[in-house]
């Protein structure tokens, strides 16, 4: 019997999430520099430069990522995860709250904002509990705590919890997405990369894997509880340096040199390169207050996070639509806009700060092409029957 785009696209997670956060990116990120730049007013619920951040982080990032998890826990435990009118339900949410955080008011849009996450947790832990996977559990205390960080974010604005944690949240909130990608990644970029290149045998030190998670697992923390503002000089620098060239010797175990003729698979190490390059700066730069640089925070959410979204998201949605494993000439241009858009917005500024604006808006430009293509080649394929289906 043939389904309706409306039953296929609320079949399974990545379906909606996946095409919900690409048109979101698409929109949100020329508001913000709309805002940036003067152009037009934009604080609703948030001032602008609040509401960037938080949008990214709890907005934009989660629905990527329960898209994801949504899908992958399928595989993971064989078990069923959210569709139909459950996944509908929930990516209703997480939409409202996105048009709320802009429209207001901020009652509802807080409520709304902060129901997505614990709802998605909720979830996926009745599989998981279920199938007893307790190797991918780690996801469930994960969302719960990007929720929680949320509501920081939104009680330090409104002044029920203390001041310092407008910048504790998005730091701590930045590390523990730096923590899953560090962890997803460890698992699918050496097994795809195995699977795809012949002879390719990535090398896996276990002190290593030890050593590169529990460093994040360390960073997390000591922004968490704020003992991060307190290390002196030296020991920063000498952690977080430590900590670029523990990922740099992890991700060249993995022999990501070998995968450049393949662009879909080459894309999802270039993308975690990023990682230990958000890691060098943040020890090689000051920022004020216990904050993170600005470069490094775009080299972890523009570099490292973006590019793995999009690298995942393409791979994820071809795969389970019964395409072919292959990127081409619209993904080779969504891969190559994001890489530019991270080295606008990281190494502009730092190269030549006086034309702040002009790189920032560059690499919105880009990010918005990014992921607009994204949007406008896979609605399509999210909203459509697998290519073996009649």
């Amino acid at each position: 019997m043939l389904k309706s785009r409306t039953e296929l696209l609320f079949s399974i997670g990545f379906r909606p999430f996946y095409l919900g956060a690409a048109v979101f990116a698409t929109l949100a990120v020329p508001a913000w520099f709309a805002a940036y730049a003067g152009w037009m007013p934009l604080e609703p619920v948030l001032p602008g430069y609040l509401w960037h951040a938080h949008e990214m982080l709890f907005g934009f990032a989660p629905a990527v990522i329960v898209g994801f998890l949504f899908t992958a826990a399928r595989t993971w435990t064989g078990l069923a995860t959210p569709s139909g009118p459950a996944l509908a339900a929930l990516f209703g949410l997480w939409l409202g709250a996105r048009v709320l955080m802009i429209t207001g008011p901020a009652g509802p849009a807080i409520a709304a904002d902060l129901l997505v996450l614990p709802l998605g947790a909720a979830a996926l832990a009745v599989p998981l509990w279920r199938s007893r996977n307790w190797r991918n559990a780690f996801v469930v205390p994960l969302l719960l705590l990007l929720a929680g960080l949320a509501a920081a974010h939104h009680g330090a604005y409104r002044g029920w919890v203390g001041v310092q944690w407008l910048t504790r949240s998005t730091t701590t909130a930045l590390d523990l997405l730096a923590l899953l990608m560090a962890v997803i990644g460890g698992r699918v970029i050496p097994a795809f990369s195995a699977n795809a290149i012949a002879g390719l045998s990535p090398r896996h030190w276990p002190a290593l894997e030890i050593a590169a998670l529990g460093v994040l697992g360390a960073i997390v923390l000591l922004d968490a509880s704020g003992a991060a503002t307190a290390l002196p000089g030296a020991a920063a620098r000498a952690l977080f340096v430590s900590a670029a060239l523990i990922h740099l010797l992890r991700l060249w175990g993995w022999q990501p040199w070998r995968t450049r003729s393949n662009r879909l698979l080459m894309v999802l190490p270039l993308g975690y390169l990023w990682l230990p390059v958000h890691l060098l700066l943040r020890g090689l730069l000051d920022a004020p207050g216990g904050s993170m640089p600005p470069p490094a925070v775009h080299a972890l959410g523009v570099g490292a996070m973006a590019t793995l979204m999009l690298a995942m998201m393409t791979r994820s949605a071809l795969g389970h639509t019964g395409r072919a494993l292959m990127a081409g000439p619209a993904e080779t241009v969504i891969f190559i806009a994001i890489t530019l858009a991270a080295l606008a917005r990281v190494a502009g500024p730092l190269l030549l700060p006086q034309a702040q604006v002009v790189w920032v808006g560059t690499s919105a430009a880009l990010w918005t092409l990014a992921f607009a293509l994204f949007a406008a080649r896979y609605a399509p394929i999210v909203a459509g029957p697998r290519v073996t289906e009649p």
